[in-house]
């Protein structure tokens, strides 16, 4: 990845796996409109990450996706966000 797209300054946390067709998704969606994002792959994480967010999201899927600390969802969510406008405005804020 190129540091464009993934930084750990990014406002945007995906926790994602690497056979996750929603998780390519929706870092396509992000990198299309010039959105860093910091990725956490599960996959290569202690067992305790992936219960940490459970216990945080209450959610057993990925992707994971947060934009300044706050928990969107996965990437049905994140795209009604940009369909209705909305995740320019959350990015901004």
């Amino acid at each position: 990845m190129s540091d464009v797209t993934e930084t750990n300054n990014a406002l945007v946390t995906i926790y994602s796996t690497q056979s996750c067709p929603y998780c390519v998704r929706a870092k396509q969606l992000l990198t299309r409109k010039g959105v860093a994002y910091h990725e956490i792959d599960l996959g290569r994480e202690p067992a305790e990450t992936r219960m940490e967010l459970i216990a945080r999201t209450k959610q057993r899927t990925v992707p994971q996706i947060f934009i300044k600390d706050v928990f969107v969802g996965g990437f049905d969510q994140l795209y009604a966000l940009e369909q209705r406008g909305e995740l320019d405005t959350m990015l901004a804020g």
